[in-house]
């Protein structure tokens, strides 16, 4: 079941549902007074203020917002002012293509007529998603506005839909250009946005697009970054945009359980800056050497929020103390997961290409068959007809025997040899007759013409 949830995504995201307000079209004439003009503007806000008293409020929250792949995330819907009866209908978001202001809703398994808990928990949430909720009571029910869209992060890579960020890092210098590439099952992507205020915004609001990568020029700002389509959603990227001199370099994807990574810290001026000391939490962590700090085998027990601080301050530069960034550590079978998936993807178009490649083989065969079979066909229907007319003159022996009365034909050469018997002269008798013709007189007789050679 699929409801509309007109969320407009230029507006807070606390604040993003159906407007409530009833408007009031008043026609104000010139010649009217000031007091009649008074008197409708507070009709007006008399108006709005009863009718924002008599409609209940939603607010969703949802916790963990960036879970580790595979946990559970709560829903909770309050509705205000508190009261009682309600029944909570809770909705996962769908893009709607046409218009990069509005999502649909999809009703979540269980809430169809609606649950008496005002919270909702999501099983193995693993991609990025956006949900939303609604109250309704009474009989006949009436329901409460939409709620305000939540999103809840991920930061690990779908095969079927990523999102690139280039520079590769989560911190940029504010000014830097950024280049955002969606990649994935689809040919319809846009890049979205939600910045620190909550507000939620397409790249046609604030960069460049140009297909399925958006150019933010120097219009960049700190948010969530992601991709999406009419089906699908990209991995997530907390980007910061810092205005001091330094930020810290970390990863845009999530690091596998294992593996190691490296931190650093780059000036606006250099490339990196050596002298620093990095933190973890808040905590300062053991020396980095030449300014980077190696994290080796990494655990669940790296996450955290990093951050990277100079030591000295070279001439012109006073801030010195990166943003903090969240280092995020994925299950290894996650990765494995996402391998296999490429995998058979990859195994699967090469089937299709395989199969249809065989299918026209076998087309080709059976049409090259069928052609065969007729061939076959039309000879032997001809071929009676032309044993007929070989064997029309041959006696049984082999022989030819004489042609019958009014016959005419002409051999062009008949040939004939026997065995000479035992004891007979050696040399065989041979008769060869070469253009023969029997023709029929006028008398009714018939005369042989020809030449008769032979050993006489």
């Amino acid at each position: 079941m699929t409801s509309d949830v007109r969320i407009d995504t230029e507006i807070p995201i606390p604040d993003l549902s159906v407007s409530h307000k009833q408007s009031v079209r008043v026609d104000v004439r010139m010649g009217h007074t000031l007091f009649g003009v008074l008197g409708l503007f507070s009709l007006n806000i008399l108006l709005d203020c009863g009718h924002a008293q008599d409609v209940p409020r939603l607010v969703l929250t949802v916790s963990p917002s960036w879970p580790s792949p595979g946990d559970s995330v709560t829903l909770t819907c309050t509705v205000g002012p508190p009261s009682a009866g309600w029944r909570f209908f809770w909705l996962k978001t769908v893009p709607q293509q046409s218009n990069t202001n509005y999502y649909s809703g999809e009703l979540l398994p269980g809430s169809t007529t609606g649950t008496e808990q005002d919270s909702y928990i999501l099983h193995g949430q693993t991609h990025t998603a956006g949900y939303g909720c609604r109250a309704g009571r009474g009989d006949p029910v009436i329901y409460t506005p939409y709620s305000g869209v939540k999103f809840v992060w991920s930061g690990g890579v779908n095969p079927a839909a990523s999102l690139t960020v280039s520079p590769q890092r989560l911190q940029h210098f504010s000014g830097e250009s950024l280049s955002l590439s969606c990649e994935g099952n689809s040919t319809e992507w846009r890049v979205m946005r939600a910045d620190e205020d909550g507000f939620v915004s397409s790249c046609s609001s604030w960069g460049r697009v140009n297909r399925s990568t958006c150019n933010t020029d120097d219009r960049a700002r700190s948010g969530v970054y992601w991709c999406e389509s009419a089906t699908q959603t990209s991995n997530a990227a907390n980007i910061t945009i810092h205005s001091g001199d330094v930020i810290l370099v970390s990863s845009v994807h999530p690091v596998t359980e294992g593996h190691s990574v490296t931190l650093g810290c780059k000036l606006r001026t250099e490339n990196l800056l050596y002298n620093v000391d990095f933190y973890k939490n808040d905590q300062l962590l053991p020396n980095g050497v030449r300014g980077e700090l190696l994290l080796s085998a990494v655990t669940k027990s790296h996450e955290g929020f990093y951050k990277c601080r100079g030591r000295t301050s070279p001439r012109g530069l006073d801030t010195l103390t990166s943003a903090e960034s969240w280092l995020s550590v994925k299950d290894p079978e996650e990765a494995a997961s996402s391998f296999v998936f490429v995998v058979l993807l990859v195994v699967g178009l090469v089937s299709g290409v395989l199969l249809i490649i065989l299918l026209l083989l076998f087309l080709c065969r059976y049409r090259r068959s069928k052609a065969s079979g007729l061939s076959r066909s039309q000879r032997t229907n001809q071929s009676p007809a032309t044993d007929h007319m070989t064997n029309q003159g041959q006696a049984p022996d082999g022989h030819y025997a004489s042609l019958l009365p009014g016959d005419s034909c002409l051999y062009e050469t008949i040939g004939g040899s026997e065995e000479p018997e035992q004891g007979t002269n050696d040399e065989p008798e041979t008769s060869v007759y070469q253009n023969v013709k029997m023709e029929t007189t006028a008398e009714g007789g018939k005369h042989l013409h020809g030449q008769n050679q032979g050993n006489g």
